[in-house]
């Protein structure tokens, strides 16, 4: 009997203590929940002290990253408030997802927003010292994107089947992409008005784009076929059957129930065209964003303009594709400048005395 009592109380002690751990986690998830909504209505209303907007992708992203601090803390049992976490503990953090296979672009981007959760806490007076003023993220080498080949893009569009009935809205999707140089959230929230016909040109206005800023991307006469037969067709049909939204009266790409289409079901359209044409290289919507960009240079166009088609603010992001550029530059040097050709003449008369 004696055993027994002791048994039980140490089974009653063992639920204490895991009611009181349990109760202490929800404390400190509510302390963290306060001070992360603020930081998400800071963000959305005045864009954390930056000139420019910040997305709802952006505001996301941050708030995923505060939850894998909170992850940590609670994993490794700390019961601390925001203005209780010391540079330590963020140092720790970044041990602790290393650990967990995370590579180092993605460490940089979660340093970067738990760098601005901080200096957002700092700014309020909900702290006194930040202590993710010094936090330093991994470095990093500079990643080159992937890129498809013309003749790789056109495999990719044309294997959508149009026999289906959202393949035309597919295909139009496909070619706006590589054909405008958008990004994906772009594309979604296109709409039918975005459409213009300015000084004798068919332009797309982008009214979304990355910080709010506005741009014109001209489009051209394929990608435009392609949007007219899905206008015609795949959505002429919703809009007979009523199937459209009320609020998606507007929107150009629309999903088979007439509501907006999502960036998920873009990256699965990709997906699925990649694999059927028997793609080698794992691609994403962003991937024709970069061959747009990639044959732009190619076909000789400056820089600048490259920038303002992507929507870049700073000339250094577009930069990236002079490197991607590198084996075309270094062969059209091989096959027209006239030291290179000299070279290859001596080369040839060397061989054939020879």
């Amino acid at each position: 009997m004696a055993y027994s009592d002791k048994r039980d109380r140490i089974f009653i002690n063992f639920e204490s203590c895991k009611h009181r751990s349990e109760t202490q986690t929800i404390v400190q998830l509510m302390r963290w929940e306060n001070e992360i909504e603020g930081f998400k209505e800071h963000l959305t209303l005045i864009g954390g002290g930056q000139e420019k907007q910040v997305s709802k992708n952006t505001i996301n992203a941050y708030v995923a990253d505060l939850k894998k601090l909170t992850s940590f803390l609670e994993e490794s049992g700390l019961d601390l408030t925001p203005q209780e976490v010391e540079t330590k503990h963020l140092r720790q953090m970044l041990k602790w997802i290393d650990a967990k296979g995370i590579s180092p672009r993605t460490q940089a981007r979660i340093v970067s927003g738990i760098k601005t959760f901080f200096k957002y806490l700092e700014h309020t007076e909900l702290i006194q010292t930040n202590p993710a003023a010094l936090l330093e993220a991994p470095k990093i080498g500079r990643k080159l994107p992937e890129v498809l080949s013309i003749e790789e893009v056109d495999r990719l569009i044309n294997a959508i089947d149009t026999s289906k009935p959202e393949g035309q809205r597919n295909r139009a999707i496909l070619e706006v992409l590589y054909s405008c140089g958008l990004r994906v959230s772009e594309l979604v929230d296109l709409r039918v008005s975005d459409l213009k016909f300015i000084e004798g040109e068919e332009y797309i206005v982008v009214s979304k784009g990355k910080g709010n800023k506005p741009r014109r991307v001209p489009i051209g006469k394929k990608a435009m076929a392609e949007i007219n037969l899905y206008l015609c067709g795949y959505r002429t049909t919703l809009k007979n059957n009523n199937l459209i939204a009320p609020d998606c009266s507007d929107m150009l790409f629309l999903n088979r129930r007439g509501g907006k289409l999502s960036r998920v079901m873009v990256f699965t359209i990709i997906k699925f065209a990649a694999r059927k044409c028997h793609l080698a290289v794992t691609i994403s919507p962003h991937t024709l964003r970069h061959s747009f960009a990639t044959h732009l240079i190619y076909g000789g166009a400056d820089l600048e303009t490259v920038k303002e088609l992507l929507g870049h603010e700073s000339i250094t992001t577009t930069e990236i594709y002079t490197h991607l550029d590198n084996n075309y530059l270094r062969e059209t040097i091989a096959n027209y400048h006239p030291r290179a050709l000299e070279n290859n003449d001596i080369l040839t008369h060397k061989t054939q005395s020879e």
